[in-house]
């Protein structure tokens, strides 16, 4: 199941005891369901926009290499810049952030944050 999993302290003694499945692996799903069973299991769907990119063979890490960098490049913006999304979630503040972009500034990633603290300046 594609998805964005976060776990308690619990994770650690629920994964010890996980059993390899018929195809002799160790499954995410196991995991799930141990915490579906104990009534402990929340999900939420993801909205539009989001895209689940497997990169579990070369050829899976290229394409979705290719697919961040065109969609960056065509809309400008930054798939998974942690600093912009904890800004804009209210988790740091407008100098935090600009701060953060001017210790990168020589980068296109810190330019990217002084950009995303300016604009947010400008209103």
């Amino acid at each position: 199941v594609p998805g964005l999993y976060f776990y308690d302290g619990q994770v650690s003694d629920i994964a010890a005891n996980v059993k390899p499945s018929a195809r002799g692996e160790l499954e995410i799903t196991s995991i799930n369901n141990a915490y579906l069973n104990h009534g402990q299991l929340s999900v939420e769907l993801m909205g539009r926009g989001m895209a689940w990119l497997d990169t579990g063979t070369p050829e899976g890490l290229l394409k979705a290499a290719e697919y961040v960098e065109a969609v960056q490049s065509r809309q400008g913006y930054y798939i998974g810049c942690l600093e912009e999304i904890a800004y804009r979630r209210g988790f740091i503040g407008h100098d935090q952030l600009y701060e953060l972009g001017e210790a990168l500034k020589k980068t296109a990633y810190g330019k990217y944050l002084l950009n995303v603290a300016n604009e947010v300046n400008r209103g």
